[in-house]
């Protein structure tokens, strides 16, 4: 079986063509029909679109040279793309937890850090789709490394990992659906990763629309 779904992103088209098959990620098969073609900021013009099939075997991951070169193409994009901003930050790849992410780092002005993390994440959002572009064009493989800006993205996913699982767990207990709060593609992503982690007769599903759109833990058959 297989579904096609479009979206603002790549990331909240695949979070939905997954979670209408019943899968994970790793239990599919995906393919980018278009990235999302878009201005700066996120002013998306076109929808990404995604078409995802479910298989028994899990995808083979990329080798850790593969991920390098990924992470190289997205540095030197990012470099790039300070100079033309003339934004003062340094670049650099770092493998954690086999996540392959793309550090940037304020050099003098921690503020302008925060401009470039934006509101809930939105900018940091919007440089990811724009990496995310250019690595699938050179490479041809989907875009598997992170930007993250003084490391706020493994924060997040730290605290939202944790809130995930302590729901999951009452969750568990009670055999009462829980809804956590309203996320964006990326945290509702996380939370799907955390709970299918926990297994043990428990699922996942998102709700609503955005910006209100949020995932719902309850217990399975």
């Amino acid at each position: 079986m297989e579904v096609e779904r479009s979206a603002a992103s790549v990331e909240e088209a695949l979070e939905a063509a997954l979670s209408e098959l019943g899968v994970t990620e790793q239990e599919a098969e995906i393919e980018i029909l278009q990235e999302p073609r878009s201005g700066f900021l996120g002013l998306k013009q076109q929808d990404a679109i995604v078409r995802v099939r479910a298989r028994r075997a899990a995808l083979p991951e990329l080798t850790e040279e593969e991920l390098e070169e990924q992470a190289d193409i997205a540095a030197d994009f990012l470099e790039e793309l300070f100079d033309m901003m003339e934004l003062d930050a340094d670049v650099e790849t770092n493998l954690v937890d086999g996540v392959m992410y793309v550090d940037v780092w304020a050099l003098e002005d921690e503020d302008e850090m925060g401009i470039l993390i934006g509101k809930h994440g939105a900018t940091l959002d919007a440089v990811q789709e724009l990496v995310r572009g250019v690595v699938n064009r050179e490479t041809e493989q989907r875009c598997r490394v992170m930007v993250d800006v003084e490391d706020y993205r493994k924060r997040r996913r730290s605290q939202i990992a944790e809130r995930a699982a302590n729901v999951a767990h009452r969750v568990k207990r009670s055999g009462r659906p829980e809804a956590l709060e309203p996320m964006n593609a990326w945290e509702r992503k996380v939370v799907h990763d955390a709970v299918a982690k926990l297994g043990g007769g428990l699922e996942t599903a998102s709700e609503g629309e955005d910006p209100e759109r949020r995932v719902v833990i309850r217990r399975s058959g």
